[in-house]
């Protein structure tokens, strides 16, 4: 038999609240999103918001969690791509969109919130690095599959290729968050991939 709910239940839906705040770090970075910006947009008080999410850092991560899953989750779709060429198009094409979609914040949460922190920031820098981190191994070992597959050459480097592709990635996220068109990124991402695989 469940427990009865303790207290009142949270007046708000607490998955909008997040994806509102995932869109003011996104936007403003994690040491420019002050605790009123959040909770302002989320339209919930401070102590709801440590009640429902935790500090600032916790909330950060579940927003990055949450950007993962929604705009970022090209990410997971490229790496089904039938060919290693077919990943990093996806990859990089998913990048562009995600990056210049309208109605979002342009750039990457995953490359611009914490690109300028001073010490309050290091946690999320350091959160930041290891999401990116993964994304790169995620690569790696799909990499390595296709020169498993004989997709890949035998000599091929999956985590120079990795490397690659995932600094081209990042670059598109800067230029985006510049104020670059999708269309001029687009045809940067097609120019990348007219050389495949990366020598």
């Amino acid at each position: 038999m469940e427990k009865a709910q303790l207290g009142r239940p949270r007046a708000f839906d607490t998955e909008e609240a997040l994806e509102k705040a995932m869109v003011v770090f996104w936007s403003q970075g994690y040491e420019g999103a002050s605790l009123a910006d959040l909770t302002e947009a989320m339209g919930i008080s401070r102590k709801s918001m440590y009640a429902a999410f935790g500090n600032k850092e916790e909330l950060f991560r579940k927003a990055l969690q949450r950007y993962s899953e929604g705009p970022g989750a090209y990410v997971a779709q490229a790496l089904q791509a039938p060919t290693a060429r077919e990943v990093a198009m996806a990859f990089l094409t998913g990048s562009v969109q995600a990056n210049t979609q309208p109605g979002w914040p342009t750039g990457c949460l995953g490359v611009q919130g914490a690109l300028a922190v001073g010490e309050t920031g290091q946690v999320a820098r350091d959160t930041l690095r290891e999401w990116r981190a993964h994304g790169q191994e995620l690569l790696r070992d799909r990499f390595q599959r296709a020169v498993e597959e004989g997709d890949l050459a035998a000599d091929a480097d999956p985590e120079w290729i990795a490397l690659y592709v995932m600094t081209i990635a990042n670059g598109l996220a800067v230029q985006a968050s510049g104020g670059a068109a999708c269309k001029d990124l687009q045809r940067v991402a097609d120019t990348v991939l007219r050389n495949w695989p990366p020598a």
